[in-house]
């Protein structure tokens, strides 16, 4: 390495040339570079720059051991977010795989069925609605949420008492409220409530395009079904709703968390506030940032000793 700085030096001559003159390759001129005052053992391993040290695992091994509900990725940017660590999704999962703490249920299926679907491209394109049952005393109230195909965010929701045509008419109605400039495309099943003559008299009245998506696959109203699975596994499985006003306060204080706390895996674990108020390309900018410093430091802390 010295030889060719020095010739390069004197002549002028690329260090491509002279690699080539000199029947070296230039991945193992490069490599060489990068093992440069690195402190090498008789047959030890190499340390890589980007290898995390000791205090980086345990750290990583307790925030899951804080956080058992969470796959490794959301973990990954909520520990970066939160300044814990500054690692990739790849090294948390060895470290978790390596700690026996990986969540192996987590399964993700896919299907076909929906492949020919044009995703929205901005806030406030589609909105998709439906209903969920949840359970209250030995019967049931009903949560009637609309979240935005793009974003994510729970644009508007309500627990009421019944389900009927005229409570989905006065949920969507508010949400209108709250956006009057736009004329969002409204995704819903095939339920009763959206089928009705009423209904699409009140779709024509408000300036909506309604769009019922597949009969007897629910799938295809995927957005809107995931956040249901996600509020009944992370909240109404895990309170107690003393009555009606507690039940309203505790969806509606998990809601405000999904909109602005929660990562979101089909959000580049942003969440959904992010995507609202354009803070996308910021937020992905701190990251990388953090991650670069991470990196550094390591090399840093690694010449040292």
């Amino acid at each position: 390495m010295e030889y060719i700085t020095e010739k390069q030096n004197r002549t002028g001559i690329s260090s491509k040339a002279l690699l080539k003159w000199l029947g070296i390759s230039r991945s193992k001129y490069y490599d060489w570079l990068g093992r440069d005052s690195l402190f090498v053992s008789h047959n030890g391993q190499l340390p890589k720059s980007h290898w995390i040290l000791q205090w980086e695992k345990e750290e990583i091994i307790n925030y899951a051991k804080h956080h058992p509900m969470e796959g490794y990725r959301r973990l990954t940017y909520m520990m970066l977010d939160e300044d814990v660590v500054a690692v990739s999704p790849s090294t948390v999962y060895r470290v978790l795989k390596k700690a026996g703490l990986l969540n192996r249920w987590n399964v993700v299926s896919t299907s076909m069925k929906n492949h020919g679907f044009t995703q929205p491209k901005e806030f406030n394109e589609h909105w998709h609605i439906d209903i969920k049952y949840v359970n209250f005393k030995g019967t049931f109230l009903f949560l009637i949420a609309i979240i935005d195909g793009y974003t994510r965010y729970i644009v508007h929701h309500e627990l009421r008492t019944h389900m009927q045509e005229s409570d989905v008419e006065i949920v969507v109605q508010r949400a209108v409220e709250k956006y009057p400039d736009v004329k969002p495309r409204l995704i819903s099943d095939n339920g009763t409530q959206f089928i009705s003559k009423d209904f699409a008299s009140y779709m024509r009245t408000v300036g909506l395009q309604h769009v019922r998506t597949s009969v007897m696959y629910p799938q295809s109203n995927g957005k809107i079904e995931r956040f249901h699975r996600t509020i009944h596994q992370e909240c109404l499985q895990q309170k107690s709703l003393i009555n009606l006003e507690d039940a309203r306060r505790q969806v509606a204080e998990f809601i405000e968390f999904y909109n602005t706390k929660r990562l979101h895996s089909s959000l580049f674990y942003l969440t959904p506030d992010d995507y609202v108020n354009n803070k996308v390309e910021k937020r992905l900018e701190e990251r990388r940032n953090k991650l670069s410093s991470a990196k550094m430091n390591r090399l840093f802390y690694r010449n040292a000793v």
